[in-house]
């Protein structure tokens, strides 16, 4: 696997950029070289059919409430998509990470963390791992699968995978920004506006590292949102 330090995307400060062959594993990669790398590397997997990448953390708070930064980034990931959606195509979630366009499910976030990291101390490190499939490939027709798909099939066929990256990358400087700034409260408020199921609430940090262990919105056995 070839790795390389690159400016193949328009990704602000303090983000860096870590490419690896399509082939690659960015959210394992991105576990290996959190410790050396630090906060804001960005590893991204080069795939055209599957955006795939995946962000170093260091937060400055316990490991319980910190995992509550995946709700910021699905409203960062929901808003770079926003931008380039058809006209009232809506955008949600599955809680905590699994992401919905017109109530298919594309993608999803998932949260890694140190083995044995305490609760309520802050962790070395978290690993932020985004995964959307653009392009559906070798899969049956929509309507034998009305709740799995792609972007392609919702009206996004002019979106790359660099374009939802940087968009993401903005937006999720915005979240980490106003939380830091005002409380997690708006980035909550937020979240719960796009989620499904009428989730009025947000479980607690307990439930929620229960979630993050075994992302449902994964096939395990792809390594895909499931299809």
């Amino acid at each position: 696997m070839s790795l390389s330090h690159n400016a193949a995307l328009s990704l602000p400060p303090p983000f860096h950029l870590v490419t690896l062959r399509e082939a690659g594993d960015a959210y394992a990669h991105a576990q290996s070289i959190a410790a050396a790398d630090g906060a804001g590397t960005l590893v991204w997997a080069r795939r055209f059919h599957m955006t795939e990448f995946a962000v170093v953390l260091e937060p400055e708070e316990p490991l319980a409430s910190a995992r509550r930064v995946v709700y910021a980034a699905g409203n960062a990931l929901a808003d770079a998509l926003a931008i380039h959606a058809p006209p009232q195509q809506p955008i949600g979630f599955d809680w905590p990470g699994g992401l919905r366009v017109d109530g298919a499910l594309v993608g999803g976030l998932r949260l890694a963390w140190p083995t044995g990291a305490a609760e309520d101390a802050v962790p070395d490190w978290l690993v932020l791992g985004c995964s959307v499939r653009m392009i559906v490939m070798r899969a049956g027709e929509p309507g034998f699968r009305p709740l799995l798909g792609g972007l392609d099939e919702q009206g996004f066929e002019e979106l790359d995978p660099a374009a939802l990256i940087e968009g993401f990358s903005r937006y999720f400087l915005r979240e980490i920004n106003e939380w830091n700034a005002e409380g997690f409260g708006a980035v909550q408020t937020r979240w719960l506006q796009r989620g499904e199921d009428d989730v009025v609430a947000l479980p607690d940090d307990k439930l929620l590292a229960e979630a993050l262990r075994v992302p449902a919105w994964l096939d395990p056995a792809t390594g895909a949102p499931w299809l």
